[in-house]
C-alpha cells in the first residue's frame, strides 16, 4: 500500500477511462462488466446470500445506469428477485451501456421505466441499488430526482449499495445538491473519487470500496490525480529508531511564542513536539513569563527575552546569535499582537542564517498584516492556518474559502513559498509544483482550542528532525488525525483537553507502526 491514495476528480477518472478504452485498447464493455463484479463480490460479503431476496436496481442514463444492468444480471444469477426501474427508453442506452441492457433482458431480468412507477407505492426491497447518477453530475437535482432520492432513503429497513457515488452527491466537493442517497455502502471504482474524500460525503456513501476494474496502472502513472489522500503507510515516514540514538540526534525545536493570557499555547506546542519524539524542546518567550510557560514541566527548556511581557524587536537582537543552534522552529503560539512583534516577525523572516519554520497562529497574523513578507518565506517554511486565519492571508470571506478549500489551497500555495497547512476537516496540505494532500480525519475530538498548538509542535519536532517539510507536514496532519481517532473512542462525546492529544500521540504512532512495518520513507 503507498503513502498515498489517487484522488481522481469526476474529470480525471473520465480521462482514465478514456485512455484505457482508445489509447490501450480494453473495450468500454469490459470495464464495466469488471466493475458490476466487483459490486457484486462486494454486495456479497457485505449483505450475505441473496438468494430469494428482492432487489430493485434503479438504473440512471450514464454508464452508472449500465453498471446496474450488468448488476442486475449477476444477482438475478445468483437466485435474487431482480428488478431494474431505467430513467429513459430502453432504446435511448448506447454503446456497452445498451449491451449490458441487453445481456440483462436475455438473463430475464424484470424492467420498468422509472417514471411510471411511485416508488412510495412499492413493497420495500431487501436491497435498494443506486445507478441513477454517476461521479459526473453536477448542479442541483431536478424534481423528479429529488423525489426518487427521498423515497429511496426512507425506505429504511432496504440495504442500499450505491454504485461508484451515491447519487445527488458533487464528485468533487462531496457535498449533497441538496440531497443524496444515504447509502450502507458505495463501491467507487478503481479508487475514491475526490469528492467521497471530504468529510461532507461521510454520513451519505456508509462504508467505502474501491476495488479496481482494470485499468492499467501505466495509464494513472502517467496521468497522476492531482489530489492525493493520505493512508495509514505515511507513517514509514516515520524517523527511524537506532539503539544509538541520543537526544540531539532526535533534533532541537525552537518554539517562539508566548504573550500576557497566552503562555499555554508555546506548552502545548512543546508538549505536541516532546510527545512525538523532539530530543529537545526550548521556547523562547518574553522574560516575564517563562516561568507560567514551563508550568512544571522540567523537560521543556526556556529561553527568557528582553525584560517585559512581549516579544519585540529587542527581543530578537538576543536571540538571533543562537538561531542556527536549532534544527527548527515554530513560531507563532501565543505570540499576541503587540505592536512591537510586527518587527520581531520581520527581522526574523530577514535573518539568513534563520532555520526551517513553521509559522502558525499570531504569526499568521502578521504575514496577513504585511502580504509582502510572504515572499520572504523559505521553501521549507510551513504555514498552519485555520479556515479564519486563511482567510486574511488570502484576502477572502472564511465562507467563500470554505465553499472551495481545494481550489483556495492550492491557488494560494501556488503564489507563495513554503508548505501550506490548511486545518481543518479534511485538512489539505499544498505546496507549488506538487500534489495536494488530503486528510482522511474529520474529528470533533481535535476541535479544541489548543490542538493546532500541539499540530504545530508535532510538524515542528518532524521538521528538527530533517523529514522534508511535504513529508512532515502529511505526517504530523495523519498522526494528529490518528491520536483524535483514539481520542474519540476513550471520550465519545468530547471532553478531552487539547494536552491529551499530545500525551495520546506516542499510542497513535506505535499502533500505525506495528501494523505498517518500521519502514523509512526516501
Amino acid at each position: 500500500m503507498s503513502m498515498f491514495t489517487p484522488l481522481p476528480t469526476p474529470q480525471e477518472m473520465g480521462e482514465w477511462d478514456r485512455y484505457s478504452i482508445q489509447d490501450f485498447g480494453i473495450e468500454g464493455k469490459i470495464l464495466m462488466e469488471n466493475a458490476s463484479r466487483e459490486a457484486l463480490h462486494v454486495l456479497l460479503n457485505s449483505f450475505g446470500d441473496v438468494k430469494d431476496k428482492h432487489v430493485l436496481l434503479l438504473a440512471g442514463s450514464g454508464n452508472n445506469g449500465g453498471d446496474a444492468f450488468a448488476l442486475g444480471r449477476h444477482l438475478f444469477d445468483h437466485g435474487a428477485d431482480c428488478t431494474i426501474l431505467h430513467t429513459r427508453d430502453k432504446d435511448q442506452y448506447k454503446g456497452e451501456t445498451a449491451y449490458h441492457l441487453q445481456l440483462a433482458e436475455k438473463a430475464g431480468v424484470s424492467f420498468g421505466r422509472l417514471s411510471d412507477h411511485n416508488l412510495d407505492s412499492l413493497q420495500e426491497p431487501d436491497i435498494i441499488v443506486d445507478g441513477l447518477l454517476g461521479t459526473g453530475f453536477q448542479g442541483e437535482l431536478r424534481e423528479d430526482y429529488l423525489n426518487w432520492i427521498s423515497r429511496i432513503n426512507n425506505f429504511n429497513t432496504s440495504f442500499k449499495l450505491a454504485i461508484d457515488i451515491p447519487s445527488g452527491l458533487n464528485g468533487y466537493k462531496g457535498t449533497p445538491s441538496p440531497d443524496a442517497v444515504r447509502a450502507d455502502i458505495t463501491v467507487s471504482f478503481e479508487c475514491p473519487k475526490l469528492g467521497l474524500f471530504m468529510p461532507e460525503a461521510s454520513r451519505f456513501i456508509g462504508e467505502l470500496y474501491t476495488p479496481k476494474i482494470g485499468i492499467p496502472a501505466q495509464i494513472i502513472k502517467e496521468q497522476p490525480s492531482k489530489c492525493q489522500g493520505l493512508t495509514p503507510e505515511v507513517f514509514s515516514c516515520f524517523p527511524g529508531l537506532l539503539e544509538t540514538d541520543h537526544k540531539s540526534s532526535a533534533g532541537h525545536l525552537l518554539i517562539i511564542g508566548g504573550s500576557p493570557g497566552l503562555t499555554g499555547a508555546p506548552t502545548l506546542a512543546a508538549l505536541g513536539a516532546l510527545k512525538s519524539g523532539a530530543g529537545l524542546c526550548t521556547v523562547a518567550c518574553p522574560k516575564q513569563l517563562a516561568q507560567d510557560i514551563k508550568q512544571g514541566w522540567p523537560e521543556i527548556m526556556t529561553l527568557p527575552l528582553g525584560p517585559g511581557k512581549y516579544l519585540a524587536e529587542a527581543s530578537f537582537a538576543e536571540l538571533k546569535d543562537s538561531l542556527s543552534s536549532f534544527d527548527a522552529v515554530v513560531l507563532g503560539p501565543g505570540i499576541g499582537r503587540q505592536e512591537g512583534t510586527r518587527e520581531f516577525m520581520q527581522n526574523f523572516l530577514e535573518c539568513s542564517e534563520r532555520p526551517p519554520a513553521l509559522f502558525d497562529a499570531d504569526a499568521l497574523y502578521w504575514l496577513a498584516q504585511n502580504p509582502e513578507s510572504l515572499n520572504s518565506l523559505k521553501k521549507d517554511d510551513i504555514l498552519t492556518p485555520h479556515p479564519g486565519e486563511m482567510s486574511r492571508l488570502h484576502k477572502k470571506d472564511t465562507s467563500e474559502l470554505q465553499e472551495a478549500r481545494l481550489d483556495n489551497a492550492k491557488d494560494f500555495a501556488d503564489s507563495h513559498p513554503g508548505v501550506l497547512v490548511l486545518k481543518g476537516a479534511g485538512t489539505v496540505i499544498a505546496a507549488a509544483a506538487e500534489h495536494t494532500y488530503i486528510s482522511p480525519f474529520s474529528c470533533p475530538n481535535l476541535a479544541v482550542g489548543g490542538s493546532g498548538d500541539v499540530l504545530a509542535g508535532l510538524i515542528g519536532s518532524l521538521k528538527a528532525r530533517k523529514l522534508g517539510s511535504i513529508q512532515a507536514a502529511c505526517l504530523g496532519v495523519y498522526w494528529h488525525g490518528s491520536a483524535g481517532k483514539i481520542l474519540e473512542h476513550h471520550y465519545p462525546y468530547r471532553g478531552n483537553l487539547a494536552q491529551d492529544i499530545a500525551h495520546y500521540l506516542p499510542l497513535a504512532a506505535a499502533s500505525k507502526r506495528n501494523s505498517n512495518g518500521d519502514k523509512k520513507c526516501n
